[in-house]
C-alpha cells in the first residue's frame, strides 16, 4: 500500500472509539440534531477537524475498494480518498464544520425603511439524497427598520455560502437562509428567492437538462403586505428578463 494511504487509519480515542463516534455522542448528549444540513462546529474540539478528515479519507478508501477500483496500482485514484476527504470536510461541506463567518454589522443610523434587494448571488451546494451538485442563484429582499442591523453587500454572499456549503435540499436551504438573515438583521421583513439546477436530475435519473427549481420564503412585512411582495417579485422579474 502507498505510504500516503498507510496514514489514513481511523483516529481512535483513549476509550478505543473512532473520532466520529465521539462527536456523535457529544451531540446526542447535548440533545443537538446533526442532520446533513446542520452546523456542528460547536461540538468539534480544537485539532479534531484534521483527525476527522483523516478518518473520512480512510472510509473513502474503503468505498473505492468496494467499487472494485485498484487504488494500489491505478495512479489516477491512488490519492482520490485523500482528495475526497479534503473536499468534503474543508470545501463543499465546510458549512457543517466551520462556525459562521465573521460579519460586521452596523446600526441603521439613517433609519432606512425602503426595500433593498441583493442579488443575484451564485450558490453552490450538494443534494443530500445523492451528493450531486446544486448550482444556482439567490436573491434577498430586506425591509429594514430603525432597529435593524445592516451588513455589507458581500456579507450576504458569505452567510448564504455558509448555509449552502452543506448537503441540502433546496426547500430546506431557502428556509435556513431566511432564518439566519432574520436573526442577524432583525428587519421588518425578509424575502429569499432561490433558483437552482439539480445535477441529481441532470446527471442521473431522468437526465433532464432543462428542469430547475425556484422557491421562496417570505417573512414579516413581505408576508403581510401584498403590495411589498408584488414590488419585490416584479423587480426580480425585471432583472431576470
Amino acid at each position: 500500500m502507498p505510504a500516503t494511504m498507510r496514514d489514513l487509519r481511523p483516529i481512535e480515542t483513549s476509550d478505543d472509539q473512532v473520532l466520529s463516534q465521539r462527536i456523535r455522542e457529544r451531540l446526542r448528549a447535548a440533545g443537538v440534531r446533526f442532520h446533513a444540513n446542520d452546523n456542528i462546529a460547536g461540538y468539534i474540539e480544537p485539532g479534531e477537524l484534521e483527525a476527522l478528515e483523516r478518518e473520512v479519507a480512510d472510509q473513502a478508501q474503503a468505498l473505492l475498494r468496494a467499487l472494485v477500483i485498484d487504488v494500489d496500482h491505478d495512479h489516477n485514484t491512488r490519492e482520490t480518498a485523500r482528495r475526497l476527504a479534503k473536499m468534503f470536510v474543508r470545501e463543499v461541506f465546510a458549512g457543517r464544520y466551520q462556525p459562521a463567518p465573521d460579519v460586521t454589522e452596523f446600526p441603521n443610523a439613517e433609519r432606512l425603511n425602503e426595500l433593498m434587494i441583493v442579488g443575484p448571488m451564485r450558490v453552490r451546494s450538494a443534494c443530500s439524497h445523492h451528493l450531486c451538485p446544486i448550482m444556482g442563484r439567490a436573491w434577498v429582499g430586506v425591509m429594514p427598520n430603525a432597529e435593524s442591523n445592516l451588513i455589507g453587500l458581500s456579507k450576504y454572499a458569505r452567510l448564504i455560502g455558509w448555509v449552502m456549503s452543506r448537503p441540502q435540499i433546496q426547500e430546506e436551504a431557502v428556509v435556513q437562509i431566511a432564518e439566519l438573515l432574520e436573526r442577524r438583521l432583525r428587519p421588518d421583513g425578509i424575502a429569499v428567492v432561490l433558483e437552482a439546477d439539480h445535477y441529481c436530475m441532470h446527471w442521473r435519473g431522468v437526465k433532464d437538462d432543462e428542469a430547475r427549481m425556484v422557491n421562496s420564503v417570505m417573512r414579516g412585512s413581505f408576508l403581510t403586505d401584498a403590495s411589498l411582495r408584488r414590488e419585490f417579485l416584479s423587480l426580480l422579474s425585471q432583472r431576470q428578463s
